[in-house]
């Protein structure tokens, strides 16, 4: 058993911050107050301050500007989907949109896996989805199910479509738990994906694309049930 990693001070304050931004309290374009101002409000040094500062520059919430201070960025704007990880733990309401993407991006990557996976990966793709029948009830289930998403994405041949893959499987995992249902049971959730990736190890591109897109349907429509 692997101990769970303990909540720093830098860790609350950069939630507390985070939380202040997306409720509007730090208007967006706004500069925050002077740092020993803001460190006094929330109780903490001006030291941890600095360093969650630091982490919401680097997920492009803040910007600072030497001399000047630092302000709350345009992130709607200007923002990248490597965002949407902090957008679904503040507010579960971005999971439609989230799963409007999964679906059309699912099925372009399992079209053109159809087209490009090369017999290694095919060889790869029935390993995972066997092993997906083989997993642990919900957990491991869900986690090897992530794993066949992944290679389907390296399958494509086109590394944009491997971090859009991570980065929308990264966006689940504030609510990871709430969207078990579809992988309680090992072998629906098998018999569930097969379609996919027969079509794609048969390399027809067309069947591989509508099976990817149903599966996508089904399973969000249980994961949803699961929010709700």
């Amino acid at each position: 058993m692997e101990a769970l990693p303990r909540e720093t001070v830098v860790d609350v304050l950069e939630g507390r911050l985070r939380e202040d931004i997306f409720a509007g309290r730090h208007a967006i374009g706004s500069y925050l107050p002077p740092e020993r101002q803001l460190a006094e409000g929330y109780g903490v040094t001006r030291t941890t301050l600095k360093h969650a500062f630091n982490r919401l520059v680097q997920a492009g919430l803040l910007e600072t500007r030497h001399g000047i201070g630092t302000r709350v960025r345009d992130y709607a704007r200007f923002g990248g989907a490597d965002l949407l990880p902090l957008l679904m733990r503040q507010s579960p309401d971005w999971v439609g949109e989230v799963f409007e993407v999964r679906r059309s991006v699912g099925a372009l990557i399992a079209e053109r896996a159809a087209a490009q996976a090369s017999e290694a990966q095919r060889a790869e793709l029935i390993h995972l989805l066997e092993e997906v029948g083989e997993a642990e009830a919900g957990d491991g289930v869900q986690l090897a199910d992530i794993e066949v998403h992944r290679a389907l994405a390296r399958a494509t041949g086109n590394r944009v479509y491997v971090l859009l893959t991570n980065t929308l499987m990264d966006s689940y995992l504030p609510v990871r738990a709430a969207l078990i249902g579809p992988f309680i049971d090992p072998t629906y959730a098998r018999n569930q994906l097969a379609p996919v990736i027969e079509a794609v190890v048969a390399g027809d591109l067309k069947t591989a694309k509508r099976a990817a897109r149903k599966y996508m349907e089904t399973t969000e429509e249980v994961m949803l049930k699961g929010l709700k």
